[in-house]
């Protein structure tokens, strides 16, 4: 018993796994172990292993390598009394592989079996595969294209729609990722151009002339139609007096009669009324659709001051305030008594001034008339000369009505005034007439 474990100790190195028994002696004996020490030295220890293994599972030729290797083991393990031969052993596992090669042919042939079931399988659960593919919607269309080399390809995926008239359609587009370019007519082409450039002449042509006509019929609504004409029986005034009378504002305000009242010039009207010697105040005020009313202030001025250096004269009154001023070519001043003065304003703060100005505004419009000439020096020497050469000497503003009256009777009697110039009435008691100067 000792002995046999010595013997598997030795070929093996390792524990003896599961112990066999010898038909000689009844020791136990590692079969397994002395299987693979024997196959080791061989040289086929894997053919050995795969030996022992089937030992171990309980098949046929397990069996029968398991009596080989206990026999084997029987015959080299000895009594005490006995040595162990290496060469018998090593003969007996040379036996031993060779037997142990003929179940592994039978184990490859059964292997290529099985691989070739296998591989039917495999074939019968791809086709099936295949076919459930087939049945399923097609969400995404893949190109025919788009499969890998050798892959199988199945007939029904295939798209069935015509590949040229969906480029054709696809190039004929707007400009994206490539396009074809369309074929096109040149003569149609220019045909609908000029078409094209007809219809907008035209059209621009239509928009031109109904905008001229719609002008052309605002302008004659508002200017040239009776709606809005300024009718001469539609103008009234206000403000007229003895000086300036209610037919010379009518003269002025009906020139814009006839005119539409859009283009009717009120500043104008103002403007003329302003040129009439005292007229303070002047005012033009429309009436729509086809009125106008005018109103003015205006008094009799005393006289016309004239400064050597203008054009213009200025009207005042009695009492020495200006009313308006005039051009002093007007017409208008023509009646009215004119004094020369260095400056205006200083002038009527003087008092020869001041007192002229009362006398002439006292005169009657027959004598103002014919003063062609006023002389204001001092306040006691006012002078005014007419038209007919006779000079009249004031003195001062007291007792006009008496030395108004005095000047009356000796210019009305030839008797007394003969080919006298000058009469002098600055004292009423005793009055002077002159031949001249």
């Amino acid at each position: 018993m000792m002995a046999g474990r010595s013997v598997s100790s030795s070929l093996s190195g390792e524990t003896p796994d599961k112990p066999a028994r010898s038909t000689r002696s009844g020791h136990a004996v590692p079969a397994k172990r002395v299987a693979r020490s024997a196959s080791s030295r061989n040289g086929a220890p894997s053919g050995s292993r795969r030996v022992a293994r089937s030992a171990s599972s309980g098949t046929h030729t397990a069996h029968e390598s398991g009596r080989t290797a206990r026999s084997v083991a029987s015959g080299a393990v000895h009594t005490p009394h006995t040595a162990v031969d290496i060469d018998t052993v090593a003969a007996s596992h040379a036996e031993q592989s060779m037997a142990a090669s003929q179940p592994r042919k039978r184990r490859g042939s059964v292997r290529s079996v099985f691989a070739a079931a296998g591989d039917a399988v495999a074939r019968r659960r791809s086709a099936k595969q295949a076919r459930a593919q087939v049945k399923k919607p097609r969400i995404v269309e893949e190109r025919t294209g788009a499969t890998s080399p050798g892959a199988f390809v199945d007939a029904n995926n295939l798209p069935s729609e015509d590949v040229v008239a969906k480029t054709l359609q696809e190039t004929a587009g707007t400009i994206g990722v490539a396009t074809r370019p369309k074929v096109v007519d040149f003569a149609a082409r220019q045909k609908e151009q000029r078409k094209a450039n007809t219809r907008r002449i035209a059209a621009r042509v239509a928009v031109v002339c109904a905008a001229m006509a719609a002008v052309i019929a605002l302008v004659w609504l508002l200017f040239f139609s009776p709606v809005l004409r300024l009718e001469p029986n539609n103008i009234s005034a206000s403000g007229a007096n003895e000086w300036v009378s209610n037919e010379q504002i009518m003269a002025i305000a009906k020139r814009q009669a006839g005119k539409s009242l859009l283009v009717v010039s009120d500043g104008a009207v103002e403007q003329q009324l302003s040129q009439i010697p005292g007229v303070s105040s002047a005012t033009a005020e429309k009436k729509f659709p086809n009125g106008l009313h005018v109103s003015v202030t205006a008094q009799r001025p005393a006289a016309m001051l004239k400064e050597p250096s203008g054009s213009t004269m200025t009207a005042v009154d009695s009492k020495a305030r200006k009313l308006n001023a005039v051009n002093g070519a007007a017409q208008s001043v023509q009646g009215i008594p004119v004094i020369e003065v260095d400056n205006v304003g200083k002038a009527l703060s003087r008092r020869a001034v001041q007192s002229a100005l009362v006398i002439l505004d006292a005169l009657p419009e027959s004598m103002r008339n014919a003063i062609v000439k006023v002389q204001a020096n001092t306040q006691d020497s006012i002078m005014t000369q007419l038209d007919n050469g006779i000079s009249i000497v004031w003195g001062d503003d007291s007792d006009l009505k008496l030395k108004m009256a005095i000047v009356d009777k000796i210019m009305n009697d030839p008797n007394v005034i003969g080919d006298k110039k000058q009469i002098n009435v600055s004292a009423t008691a005793r009055p002077i007439i002159k031949g001249e100067f």
